[in-house]
This record gives C-alpha cells, structure tokens and sequence, in this order.
C-alpha cells in the first residue's frame, strides 16, 4: 500500500492526544558531532493509515482508533535505550497540511516532511527511500521504519549490511512477505499495537497462531 491508496488522504489522519506533555530527557536529538548512537523513526503514515482503514477496520479509521503518534516515539526511544528523532512523511501534492495534525506531530519531537510531486510519482516513498540512503551516507543512524511496504527493501538490506540496528514497525500479519525475509539478516519487527501500545482499543486483527498457544476449545 502507499500514498495513493483511496480514501486516506493527510487530511484524514486526526490529531493525536496525549495526556503527557514531552520531557526534556526525551527532546529530539541533533546528532552530528555528538559521538553518540541515534535512532531515526522514520513514519510512512499514509501507509500506515491506509493499512489500518483497508485491511483491519475495512472503513476510515476514527481519529480514536489511530495511532498515538506520542507512544510510538516513546516506543522508539525505549527500543533501544537511544536518543530519537522522528521524521513523519507527508504527501502535500494537494498544496494542502492538516495543520492541527502537523503542530501536534511537532509537539511530540517529530519532524514533518511534506513532500509533493506529479502524481504518478509515489512521492512518499521516494522521499523515504533517499533519507534512508542519506542516512546510510552520513556513516551512522540506526532506524525504526514505520510501513507495511516491501519499497524499501533495498534499502533495509543496505543499512542491515553496515551493521546498523533496523526495525520494521508495522502490524506483524500484514509486512510485506519480502521484508519478513530481511529477518534473517538481523531486521527486527516490531508490532505497533503488541509492542508498543500505540491504540486506545484492541484492533480486530486476524493473528497467527503460534502453535503451542493454539486452544481449539476457543473455536468449538
């Protein structure tokens, strides 16, 4: 899924809530010339928008039922003990913002991108696909990429060979077959809702049974 999926324009996000303002031990970092290691989460949030409205709730998502974008950048900074700085992709080829979604996102230490281009070209995921690039480039960044896309895959493999630490932050059932591959190569997955509590409410997930928690009297 990308930016052109139906239905799941910026506008369509809703602002996050949050009940905790930001600390100062978790302001953004600004890495060069610090020595030490950073993470960048790196948000494809149409993807993620559109991967919860088409393949879970089969309808737009309420602004209740998306993530809060506050929790994910907690989760990033907890996953591996690492200053964080956000990056949230947005397609502006509309020539338009959510505004309150943006200031919001902007509270929470994330910096937002918008990014515009013709519309045959996917331009989200060009823009993801060089700051991964750049960030392989500058020599040091591991990443925490929040999408469902197999788009990246390339350059996954690239940072997963310099012996960065990468993560995948997706719903586990729905990652693409060949990011799951990149598994061997040291990808972590982790899931938006199980790992990092990033819903107010159970999402009705149709989830892999491991099999020595499988209890057929639940189906019977």
């Amino acid at each position: 899924m990308n930016e052109h999926d139906q239905g799941f324009s910026p506008a369509s996000y809703g602002a996050p809530t949050s009940s905790t303002a930001p600390s100062a031990d978790d302001s953004a970092v600004s890495p060069a010339g610090t020595g030490e290691r950073v993470t960048y989460l790196v948000v494809d949030g149409e993807n993620i928008d559109a991967t919860l409205g088409m393949s879970l709730l089969e309808r737009k998502p309420r602004p209740e039922e998306r993530p809060r974008w506050e929790r994910v950048m907690h989760g990033a900074r907890r996953l591996w003990d690492q200053r964080t700085k956000g990056l949230f992709f947005l397609n502006g080829s509309n020539g338009h913002l959510p505004f309150s979604f943006v200031a919001a996102l902007r509270g929470f230490d994330y910096q937002v991108v918008p990014l515009s281009g013709p519309a045959r070209v996917k331009v989200v995921d060009v823009g993801i696909q060089r700051t991964l690039d750049a960030i392989l480039d500058q020599g040091f960044g591991d990443v925490v990429l929040a999408t469902h896309d197999i788009d990246f895959v390339d350059q996954l493999r690239a940072l997963l060979a310099d012996d960065r630490k990468v993560s995948v932050l997706c719903f586990r059932e729905l990652l693409s077959a060949g990011l799951h591959d990149l598994e061997e190569d040291g990808l972590q997955i982790v899931d938006l809702e199980d790992d990092f509590e990033a819903f107010n409410a159970p999402l009705p997930r149709l989830r892999i049974i491991d099999l020595d928690s499988f209890d057929p009297a639940r189906y019977l």
